[in-house]
């Protein structure tokens, strides 16, 4: 199957262990043509698998990637040996830009050198990132690349939603709340306008992006108004395997006790916290969820999961002097009814009231009628925002 010429190939995830690829038509509204990940990076059974909209040539097959280089390679490969048109760009979804890279734009060889200098913010997902845009660059030369930063929603986030308490030459140097899941709030922004209307778009809102990595939004005529995860996306809301916000004493503790450098901190704070450390096992709330009634731990994960999220959205409706729609989003909220009564629960006061029938099949609309406040489950869609992204960096990068 070959794609039509203008086609976009669009990158997401590229900082765990699955890579995955999208082939998008480009033009006003990208449609989506082909999909492709590799799954299992660097371990044994590494898995390849296709999906396209005919939905007639899927397939999984194993191939042997060791790192996320070795899987860009076999993805290209993959592109090249099915007739697919070489594309008109490349878009990279890039969870931390450093400092100073705020805005969507085409990876240059100076962006990549700044994201290089700024891998340390971010171990989990900058390194790999950046080897991604190397592979594609070394096989594609002519075709720009645009890097999609997490980070640009929240740029104009108010001033003291975006300083920290800290000496103020860092805060000078440009030290700041940076917040991440952008791509997945503007979609989750564009859906709301298109479900509900541009006044409920406009309202009172709180995004809830709930899966591996968690965070939530505070938002109001449209713009961010704050938001959990800070200079790094291990702050804020507990997560799968990072805790969110620590008293930084305890840091300070962990290294001096257990004399832990600072490559050992990341890695414990980047993994080893959490829903699986809390659990004592596993961090996929599906499992926790059977094993709530026969194991005390899994059963304290998800309540500290739930009673952390409660907290932040006491805070957001303090932020935005009341709230008119929380949403629900990311594998978590989407797809745990459990999750979201327990979030839900107890917060009656601040006018949320979920309806069980609607709540257990996860509906568009989990609230009850009577509810002041609209509860909305809405499946986030990341790769779209990037196609639209790409698509409208490269229509302004092009010479008059």
């Amino acid at each position: 199957m070959s794609d039509a010429p203008g086609s976009v190939l669009v990158l997401v995830n590229g900082g765990s262990s699955t890579i995955k690829l999208s082939v998008y038509a480009a033009g006003e509204h990208p449609q989506s043509i082909v999909k492709a990940r590799v799954e299992g990076v660097g371990e044994a059974g590494c898995l390849l698998t296709v999906s396209s909209r005919d939905h007639e040539s899927g397939y999984t097959r194993e191939v042997d990637a060791l790192d996320h280089r070795s899987a860009a390679e076999i993805l290209v490969d993959w592109l090249e040996e099915n007739g697919h048109a070489p594309p008109q760009a490349i878009g990279h979804r890039v969870v931390h830009g450093g400092i100073h890279l705020r805005d969507h734009q085409l990876v240059t060889v100076e962006i990549l050198s700044e994201l290089r200098r700024s891998q340390h913010l971010d171990l989990a997902h900058l390194p790999r990132e950046i080897a991604l845009m190397e592979v594609f660059q070394a096989r594609f030369p002519q075709v720009p690349q645009v890097a999609c930063f997490d980070t640009a929603f929240h740029r104009d986030l108010p001033l003291l939603a975006r300083i920290f308490p800290i000496p103020r030459q860092y805060s000078d140097a440009g030290v700041r709340r940076l917040g991440f899941h952008g791509l997945s709030y503007t979609y989750l922004l564009q859906a709301m306008r298109d479900v509900a209307g541009a006044d409920a778009a406009n309202g009172r809102l709180i995004l809830a992006h709930l899966g591996s990595g968690a965070s939530m939004a505070a938002v109001h005529h449209g713009r961010p108004m704050d938001t959990t995860m800070g200079f790094t996306p291990t702050g804020g809301m507990m997560m799968a395997g990072r805790p969110g916000d620590l008293d930084p004493g305890l840091l300070l503790y962990m290294m001096t006790v257990e004399k832990r450098s600072p490559d050992e901190m990341d890695e414990l704070i980047s993994r080893r916290c959490g829903l699986a450390r809390v659990s004592g096992g596993t961090s996929d709330v599906r499992q926790l969820e059977s094993r709530r009634t026969s194991d005390e731990n899994a059963a304290q994960a998800l309540d500290l999961f739930c009673y952390i999220a409660k907290k932040w959205i006491g805070a957001y409706y303090a932020v935005l002097g009341g709230l008119d729609s929380l949403i629900f989003s990311g594998g978590i909220g989407e797809n745990s009814p459990g999750v979201r009564e327990g979030i839900c629960s107890g917060l009656e006061a601040l006018g949320l009231h979920l309806d069980p029938g609607r709540n257990a099949v996860s509906a568009p609309v989990i609230s009850s009628d009577q509810s002041p406040v609209t509860v909305r489950v809405i499946p986030t869609n990341e790769e779209s925002v990037m196609a639209e992204i790409v698509s409208q960096v490269i229509a302004t990068s092009k010479p008059e």
